[in-house]
């Protein structure tokens, strides 16, 4: 990225402020990174651990699929999912709280007994299946942010910051060099009038 600037103090001085801003930020840039980075792996390790808990607990069950073929899905519903947004650095992201059930009457007589017990076993899955989209959620938001911040970090790093800088030198040595033409013009001048006045 060229930086465009005018070779003036002008010029000098906006630059400068720009380059300690971004001096300035970097730090905070690249530790909200290593926050966010971390937030993703930890996210990541809980999708892994529901998922293998969803896993153990459908082998668990496997022996008695044969009688979900008597349970009416019907009779769970879920009436509301809770949740609530907590920021991660700088980062809105959903945490699940739980979800509430309501049961539809059914007849206790007509229905084997187990089913009860399967009722509490399907909440039980359905409340870590939530779960576990409630962190892929977390984990894709915190994601797309990490690979934002990492951007940015790159652009101060690598793009700006040296942009800046190679600016600044350039516009002090051209600085540099206008004043040491003006002394040595003026030294001239100074010895073309000596030389007038001793004549």
């Amino acid at each position: 990225m060229a930086i465009k600037f005018q070779y003036n103090k002008t010029a000098l001085q906006q630059l400068e402020k720009q380059l300690k801003i971004r001096e300035k930020a970097l730090p905070t840039i690249k530790s909200k990174e290593s926050a966010l980075r971390l937030e993703v792996r930890r996210s990541k390790e809980k999708v892994a651990e529901l998922d293998a808990k969803l896993e153990d607990a459908m082998n668990k069950s496997s022996d008695i699929i044969r009688l979900w073929g008597e349970f009416n899905p019907d009779v769970l519903v879920i009436d509301d999912v809770k949740f609530e947004a907590k920021k991660i650095a700088g980062v809105d992201t959903p945490v699940f709280l739980g979800a509430s059930y309501s049961i539809k009457q059914f007849s206790v007589f007509n229905t084997p007994s187990w089913v009860l017990d399967g009722i509490d076993y399907m909440k039980s899955l359905i409340d870590m299946t939530l779960e576990r989209e409630f962190f892929v959620r977390k984990m894709e938001l915190l994601s797309k942010a990490r690979k934002k911040t990492t951007q940015k970090v790159n652009l101060y790093e690598k793009v700006q910051i040296p942009g800046f800088q190679e600016a600044i030198l350039k516009i002090k040595r051209f600085m540099e060099d206008e004043e040491t033409l003006t002394k040595a013009s003026q030294k001239i001048v100074k010895t073309r009038q000596t030389k007038e006045v001793d004549l």
